[in-house]
């Protein structure tokens, strides 16, 4: 017969989260890997800034210029982003749970009032609470940057616009740190779940952008004879690729901080009628634009997390 637990499953969590948060912020992979986010980042923007200052005055959304121009050899303050976000939740998660079964703590903390829902879910929260730190920190940098240097403060909905891509950003951090968190799990080795995780980073960023195009050709070939074929090759394309958390928070990155973005997929001439080219949407237009990749990159965190939970649940803990 087996015993019912006793009192909240949650019991500790705060606690769990605040001292994994804490020990993020006190280590040296945390400070390390910031750094190099935060150089590149001043450098993107500074360079960025060099390009607006030509335009000045020609823009009515010059200020969320800073974060989508690029200047050579430096990308673009979004892409810097969307390639370094995913190595900063990988780092803060790649050993949460093996790192505690290599160092024989677990079995110790577990024999605490504290249950393996509270611990998981705690260590989970604190780092997403760190990233959360960092992502305002960052973009807060920015925008005194951009008030500093060009002497325009930004618009209302600029702030907005600015707040919505940093959720964004934030919920395709957290389906990272979920991605590392599983492997954490379900891998014994601290550098073998590290090694699995920037493995499916790279695939994703690198790899899949050219398996999607060849998927979709055997999926839906294109026929001489129909050219709707080429229409459903495309949509296949496009949403092999969405596969691809970077691909989502990409999307949404344009949507949100191009405001004259009106469409995310293929775009047919009755589609314009009546549109002002270059005329800018609302913001509300554009946040039902992008909901569906915020609301995937969210369903993907929570999916992955799951995994990592039922794993957790089913290891046999010894001392």
């Amino acid at each position: 017969m087996t015993g019912r637990r006793e009192g909240s499953p949650f019991s500790g969590l705060s606690t769990v989260a605040l001292k994994e948060a804490a020990d993020h912020m006190n280590s040296a992979r945390i400070h390390l890997v910031m750094l190099l986010v935060l150089l590149t980042a001043v450098g993107s923007v500074y360079a960025a800034i060099g390009q607006i200052k030509d335009t000045l005055g020609e823009d009515q959304f010059l200020f969320l210029r800073l974060f989508t121009t690029a200047k050579e050899p430096l990308p673009s303050f979004v892409s810097f982003l969307g390639f370094l976000v995913p190595l900063v939740a990988i780092a803060l998660g790649f050993d949460a749970i093996n790192g505690e079964y290599n160092r024989r703590t677990l079995s110790r903390v577990l024999s605490q009032p504290i249950y393996r829902d509270a611990l998981l879910t705690g260590k989970f929260l604190g780092a997403l609470l760190v990233i959360a730190i960092c992502l305002l920190t960052l973009w807060l940098l920015v925008t005194g940057m951009g008030i500093l240097l060009l002497g325009l403060p930004p618009g209302g909905e600029e702030i907005a616009r600015g707040l919505a891509f940093l959720f964004a950003t934030f919920a395709y951090a957290g389906v990272w740190l979920a991605v590392a968190m599983a492997f954490s799990t379900v891998v014994r080795s601290p550098a073998t779940s590290a090694l699995c995780a920037l493995t499916l980073w790279l695939v994703f960023t690198v790899f899949w952008p050219m398996l999607a195009p060849l998927i979709a050709g055997w999926v839906a070939p294109v026929d001489l004879l129909d050219p709707m074929t080429a229409v459903h090759q495309i949509n296949v394309q496009q949403g092999l690729s969405r596969i691809s958390p970077n691909v989502l928070h990409g999307e949404a990155a344009l949507a949100l901080l191009n405001p004259a973005t009106r469409s995310l997929g293929l775009l047919f001439p009755s589609q314009l009628s009546g549109a002002l080219m270059g005329a800018p949407l609302p913001l509300s237009s554009s946040l039902g634009l992008v909901w569906p990749q915020i609301a995937g990159m969210i369903a993907a965190l929570i999916v992955l997390f799951t995994i990592a939970y039922v794993f957790f649940q089913r290891q046999e803990i010894r001392a």
